[in-house]
């Protein structure tokens, strides 16, 4: 395997990864939309009742777009740049709920464990920023990676080329 196979292998499976991920995590939030909910409600965001509604039905949804966006390779560098923006302020909204927890219930930083609302339930607060913190570098690796070939969107916007018409001899 070449150099550039090599290396379009590894952008093709980053991308199928993160996009994976993301609609686990959107189909897991849809299919439960009042524990979403729940969950939205806990981290005191939005005043608006109506605001909180519309995130919790319309987030889950969007996180399955990116991510099948990503599978197929359409929209590759503008989805990484959405996804780069859900997880700069979700990850920022965890730590700072993390932050809150600690001081609440005085415990060690990487003790405290809460569901963040990503669809994997509880779990501890270091790794969970340690994940974010992974799919935010794989976006960014995306969002400036030279070529990704295998994409779909390749193949839209390629002209076919005209269809041979057969020459009749002459009589």
């Amino acid at each position: 395997m070449k150099c550039c196979e090599a290396s379009d292998v590894l952008a093709a499976a980053g991308r199928w990864f993160l996009g994976g991920v993301f609609v686990l995590m959107g189909v897991t939030k849809a299919l439960a939309p009042v524990e979403f909910l729940k969950v939205i409600r806990q981290y005191n965001v939005f005043e608006s009742h109506l605001l909180m509604n519309f995130v919790a039905a319309a987030l889950p949804w969007f996180e399955v777009c990116c991510g099948v966006l990503l599978i197929v390779g359409v929209a590759v560098r503008g989805t990484a740049l959405l996804l780069i923006g859900m997880l700069v302020p979700f990850t920022i909204l965890i730590w700072q709920r993390a932050l809150d927890i600690q001081e609440a219930k005085v415990l060690a930083f990487c003790a405290i464990k809460f569901d963040c609302g990503c669809g994997a339930g509880e779990v501890p607060v270091c790794r969970k920023l340690g994940e974010n913190a992974g799919l935010m570098a794989l976006s960014i690796w995306l969002l400036f990676w030279p070529a990704h070939r295998w994409c779909l969107r390749l193949r839209l916007g390629r002209k076919q080329p005209p269809a041979e018409v057969p020459v009749l001899a002459a009589q």
